[in-house]
């Protein structure tokens, strides 16, 4: 199944891109995402602990089951005010 990933502020900055494709088995969850993240993109490695992970515009637990044509969004923690 294809999936998109989307990256935001310094994910996207540290990226060079603000989304990837990722082709994935039946069955996959987010966290397997952020694994396969972790290993293309090594620049980011040591934010993606610490990332909410969204599907579809939904906020989502690690063991969420994608499906064909998701699109899975990564956004890092903020600070200020």
């Amino acid at each position: 199944m294809m999936i998109r990933v989307r990256l935001f502020a310094i994910l996207r900055d540290r990226a060079g891109t603000p989304e990837l494709t990722l082709e994935l088995a039946s069955g996959a969850i987010a966290s397997t995402v952020v694994a396969r993240i972790a290993e293309q993109v090594p620049t980011i490695r040591e934010l993606l602990p610490r990332v909410a992970i969204a599907v579809n515009r939904e906020y989502v637990k690690p063991d969420h089951v994608l499906q064909d044509g998701d699109e899975l969004a990564l956004i890092p923690p903020v600070s200020g005010g």
